[in-house]
């Protein structure tokens, strides 16, 4: 069955960004030694590494929404990711380093947490302020834009990380049809159009997550070429 289309990003961005960032917490809180040493869908980055990767993208949201932009938005939600093809990832050895040198995983888990909540106050207090834009990684974006940016980077790297967590909570669900939003954007209506995966699905084939099928080289036809879309 086709999913549904999906519309405009929704008004409640920062509860969006709090769920999306409470649910990584949900996951990774309690969790033992050997299991901050399992492979996620990140190769190199185990669950320990990956959840450092994820604290620095909260910390570059305290830092971005802190430092506000005066010049005109050169990106949005959709156009920020092309300058992220796929492929384009790394620092593996440094997010290693990083996650080596908390002596438990509990107090990684705490680090991500104030880190995480303090990043999603911040989202309410850029989002309420009419106008605000903010400039990061080199670019300026309008608030909301910035923080679905976060929502598509955190619910991805979730969908990472529990591959090998079986007891793990999914993604928030008004998270994951952000990413699709912007996935549909990169990928445009004309593919779209003829995807029958579901939302999940379409995520982790579209990032390159899971390979495509015969099958979906068959319903995607010459689309296929353009998968994946971001790393």
């Amino acid at each position: 069955m086709k999913a549904p289309e999906r519309g405009a990003l929704p008004l409640g961005l920062a509860g969006t960004l709090g769920r999306t960032y409470g649910r990584l917490t949900e996951t990774v809180q309690g969790l033992s030694d050997a299991d901050f040493r399992r492979e996620t869908r990140c190769p190199g980055m185990p669950v320990g590494p990956l959840l450092v990767h994820l604290l620095y993208d909260a910390q570059r949201a305290l830092i971005a929404f802190a430092s506000p932009a005066v010049a005109e938005p050169d990106r949005d939600f959709v156009t920020y990711w092309q300058d992220f093809p796929p492929g384009s990832g790394g620092g593996t050895s440094f997010v290693q380093a990083v996650a080596a040198a908390y002596r438990k995983p509990g107090m990684l888990v705490q680090h991500w947490r104030e880190v995480s909540e303090a990043a999603v106050r911040a989202a309410a207090l850029g989002l309420a302020e009419k106008g605000h834009r903010v400039e990061t990684q080199g670019h300026v974006l309008r608030a909301a834009d910035f923080v679905a940016t976060l929502v598509l980077e955190a619910t991805v790297h979730h969908l990472d990380l529990i591959v090998n967590l079986p007891n793990a909570p999914e993604p928030d669900p008004e998270a994951l049809q952000v990413t699709a939003r912007t996935l549909d954007g990169l990928f445009g209506p004309e593919a779209w159009d003829i995807i029958t995966w579901d939302t999940t699905t379409y995520i982790l084939k579209a990032t390159g997550r899971e390979p495509l099928t015969e099958e979906d080289l068959d319903m995607l036809g010459a689309h296929a070429t353009r998968l994946p879309l971001l790393g």
